[in-house]
């Protein structure tokens, strides 16, 4: 086995055990970089010279002595809207900002402090504002779409061109390219981590998280990442009043335990919204999952999803506006910049009446409280990540058999948005192939800040069904 195919856990625990050094494995993933990086496009910038000096760095420090945790000499990509001093943010668009930060964003100040190697950053779909990522392509099938927006992240991830990655989240940016490339993405509650130097899409619906190889991973990566104060006004204090439990306090280990073990666990499986207009093939790889939980001692309730004809709609109508008044001046002044499909949503979020605005408002305040009356019932909701696995690049509509015409981004938005917009933390897993032979998600989705708990059922799952593997092959 090469270094970059290591998971990060495996590499960490070797990196300690003094088998592995953090110099070795940030050039076997560059080496991988090197190989598969032009038929991928998963990357913006490569910061090659600076990972090399991180990673002696980090070497030097464990070699003294000096060790700062299990992320450290580790190699990872961060989105291209995430801001790291010395990289431009360009936000894979015309528009980006045209001179590197000066600082770190919160979140990649976090990592560095963790001793974690920066590779470079990775492609999005422009300013986060679309599910396909239109530069990179899957990393199992070339001719498929990588999903979106955190695409190059999900991609370079499953390729093995990086250990572990950062995403965002506004309606489903990390779950649905993990799920379309066969990786773990996992979107934290709102407010967990900080936005302090991250572009926003929109403000009040995005996330910061982890794409890892491993439920384990994303749990390791969560804690050097939620383990920490950030500036004010940006830490779990501004996450939405509704929650079930505290934030995660400072250092707090979230690393659930290796065990298969559910008993007395109660998850709830939608008997709508979630299993409408899904692949045939989708769902019988989510549901053959959902089996296996409940054969690790789960209790499966049938539950009604609150609110759900309204869900779309919410969604659009909170993110729409947003995005429009954070473009504001560019969007006046250089229009001609932008790729045509994010300037025609720019354009018309110019056209939300503000009454609609506030009414988006309202009826999330209502989907909090009555999710928060889920979540007395049941600990877990367990549904599929996306309704299909990844299309092809040019397909633009998806046709149902209930005769529904769908358009690809509404489709793969559908399934995430109900957790950006109530903020509760939501886990995607790897399950498949579906009949394609192309991989699907298991969405586990739990109450605000219990990271804990759907980290445990993730890695449950996983366990149980021995569906932890390394890179996916990439094809010529």
């Amino acid at each position: 086995m090469q270094p970059y195919e290591l998971t990060l856990a495996g590499a960490a625990a070797a990196i300690r055990a003094g088998e592995l050094s953090p110099v070795e494995l940030t050039e076997s993933v560059l080496g991988r970089i090197g190989a598969v990086e032009d038929r991928l496009g998963a990357y913006v910038t490569l910061a090659a010279d600076s990972a090399r000096r991180s990673a002696v760095r980090a070497e030097r420090e464990i070699a003294a002595g000096r060790h700062r945790g299990p992320l450290h000499g580790i190699p990872f990509g961060l989105k291209d809207l995430i801001d790291a001093s010395g990289l431009p943010t360009t936000a894979s668009s015309r528009v980006g900002a045209p001179h590197p930060p000066a600082t770190d964003s919160a979140v990649a100040a976090r990592l560095s402090a963790a001793g974690a190697v920066l590779l470079g950053k990775t492609h999005t779909h422009e300013f986060g504002y679309g599910l396909t990522t239109p530069q990179t392509r899957n990393a199992r099938d070339h001719a498929r779409i990588a999903g979106g927006s955190s695409g190059g992240s999900a991609v370079a991830v499953a390729a093995g061109a990086a250990t572990f990655a950062l995403g965002t989240d506004t309606g489903g940016s990390i779950r649905v390219p993990a799920a379309l490339n066969g990786v773990v993405g996992l979107k934290p509650t709102y407010g967990l981590l900080p936005l302090h130097g991250v572009t926003s899409l929109s403000w009040s619906l995005d996330h910061v998280g982890p794409l890892t190889r491993t439920v384990e991973d994303a749990a390791l990566v969560l804690t050097a990442l939620a383990g920490h104060q950030g500036p004010p006004g940006t830490a779990a204090t501004t996450a939405p009043t509704i929650r079930s439990g505290p934030p995660a306090a400072p250092g707090a280990d979230l690393l659930p335990p290796e065990s298969t073990d559910l008993t007395g666990l109660r998850i709830g499986i939608p008997r709508q919204h979630y299993f409408e207009r899904v692949d045939p093939g989708v769902e019988a790889s989510v549901r053959a999952a959902i089996d296996q939980l409940q054969a690790c001692g789960a209790e499966l309730m049938d539950i009604d999803i609150p609110m759900a004809r309204y869900l779309q709609a919410t969604q659009w109508g909170l993110m729409v506006p947003e995005a429009t008044a954070a473009h504001e001046q560019t969007l006046r002044s250089v229009p001609e910049l932008y790729g045509e499909d994010v300037r025609v949503l720019l354009e018309a979020g110019a056209l939300v009446p503000a009454g609609d605005y506030l009414r988006a408002q309202r009826s999330r305040a209502l989907m909090r409280e009555a999710w928060n009356e889920l979540f007395q019932q049941v600990d877990v909701v367990a549904a599929p990540s996306v309704p299909m696995a990844a299309v092809r690049a040019e397909q633009e509509r998806v046709e149902w058999p209930d005769g529904t015409v769908e358009a690809v981004s509404d489709a793969y938005v559908r399934l995430c948005a109900p957790a950006n917009i109530t903020g509760i933390p939501a886990l995607s897993l790897p399950v498949g192939p579906d009949g394609t032979g192309l991989p699907a998600g298991l969405q586990l989705m739990g109450r605000p800040f219990d990271e804990a708990t759907v980290l445990r059922v993730g890695r449950a799952y996983e366990t149980a069904s021995g569906s932890v593997g390394g890179p996916v092959p990439v094809a010529a």
